[in-house]
């Protein structure tokens, strides 16, 4: 009896380790790497020892308004690695990386050498004079550094620089995105949750993007507030010592914990949902509510504050990752209201034009017309307004099909019937 329940007990843990290996979910009590220390990245890995000022009640003062436009637009992936970009054009920043081209001798440098940083300087000074003196080419939509850093990257670890692998259980969650592709769009999950106004998450509020990247830091005792310009979310970092919220309440922006080590505000947030993504504007694959995140942030000039975040989420990628950057004073001084109304009329509007379009196919179908289903962007507007190749905004939509966006028929169909329940 004891040599059967003895072989149970043992088939039972061979299982348990082979889904586990199958799934990405790690055995109970396997170890984790803990969040490497701050990587001082605004002066090249040079040492730094700038002392904060501090508050009225002795904290190092991280206050006001801080931005992360002087950060090259780099995405995810390391320079010339062939992956990310920004992720609101085009794929996802952290989506499956393109395929690598010949294996590099080492790890790419985190730094530019001096010939590198001077041609950065003179890049910056050229967009940073186009922006001020063209009309057509100001800040109101593409923001644009004034500062140069030698950082060359975002990912500090693993020290190639490179994203992590995304297991095989987490391939199949990529965040939708419902103004591009080929649709249908069925209900407003077809939508990320940055097109529906509702949040970029915790990595897509803070990365560099085209416009938007104020973020606001208030301190008080015993709390921090960190608020986000673009979706305008506010975390609120607690140091009082009280515990986690328990483990079946999750939020997009997840639960924080925060304490000082030193010089350094160190921030834990836990009790992630799994609808938000670790990319540029919050697009990529999904993680899972096993994500843990801890982000370090110290003021290391009078004008710059270090920002790194590390992500550890065993049910999505392979090992755990951080990035690191440098944020400077946003211009102006104060987060530009940001008004964007979750589920509003845009997403009514084009849910109906995709219902219009289920009836055009059909009715083509009913008359031997066999097509493909009009593209969402098709005969439209793209991104930021500009024409799609090809076609005439506001063009009367082709036999059986709809415009497209400029060129959608305005009846009820288009306008009235935008939703179907699910």
């Amino acid at each position: 009896m004891i040599t059967r329940i003895l072989g149970c007990a043992g088939a039972i843990a061979v299982l348990v380790t082979t889904l586990a290996m199958s799934t990405g979910t790690p055995v109970s009590g396997q170890e984790r790497a803990a969040p490497p220390p701050l990587v001082i990245t605004a002066f090249g890995g040079k040492a730094v020892d700038y002392k904060a000022p501090r508050t009225p009640w002795g904290d190092p003062d991280l206050q006001g308004v801080w931005s992360s436009d002087n950060m090259e637009q780099t995405g995810m992936a390391a320079r010339g690695a062939g992956a990310g970009g920004r992720g609101g054009r085009g794929a996802p920043a952290a989506a499956a990386p393109a395929p690598a081209a010949a294996a590099p001798a080492g790890p790419p440098a985190l730094y530019r050498t001096e010939q590198e940083m001077a041609a950065r300087a003179e890049q910056v000074r050229q967009r940073a004079g186009r922006g001020d003196s063209a009309a057509t080419d100001g800040s109101f939509r593409f923001d644009y550094a004034r500062r140069a850093f030698p950082q060359t990257r975002l990912i500090v670890d693993p020290p190639d620089g490179r994203l992590p692998a995304i297991l095989p259980a987490a391939q199949g969650r990529l965040m939708p995105r419902g103004t591009f592709g080929n649709g249908p769009l069925d209900w407003v999950t077809d939508y990320s949750t940055y097109e529906r106004c509702i949040t970029r998450g915790i990595a897509g509020s803070v990365l560099n993007v085209i416009y938007g990247n104020g973020n606001r830091i208030v301190q008080a005792p015993g709390v921090v507030a960190f608020s986000y310009e673009m979706l305008p979310d506010t975390r609120v970092f607690y140091m009082d010592g009280r515990a986690h919220v328990g483990q079946k309440i999750r939020n997009y922006l997840g639960d924080s914990r925060a304490h000082w080590e030193g010089e350094e505000l160190v921030v834990e947030t836990t009790n992630l949902t799994d609808l938000t993504a670790v990319g540029v504007n919050g697009n990529g694959v999904r993680h899972s509510q096993q994500m843990k995140i801890t982000e370090r942030f110290r003021r290391v000039a009078d004008d710059i504050v270090q920002y790194q975040a590390t992500f550890d989420d065993p049910g999505t990628y392979e090992r755990p990752f951080t990035i690191s950057f440098p944020l400077t004073p946003l211009d102006g001084g104060v987060l530009l209201p940001y008004d964007c109304h979750p589920g509003n009329t845009a997403i009514s509007l084009s849910l109906g034009a995709e219902r219009a379009e289920d009836k055009a196919l059909a009715a083509d179908l009913a008359r031997g017309i066999k097509r493909e289903r009009r593209g969402i962007q098709e005969c439209g507007a793209g991104v930021g307004g500009a024409p799609v190749a090809g076609c005439t905004p506001g063009a009367p939509a082709g036999r059986g099909g709809r415009g497209g966006r400029g060129g959608a028929p305005t009846t009820e169909e288009a306008t009235g019937e935008n939703t179907r329940e699910k």
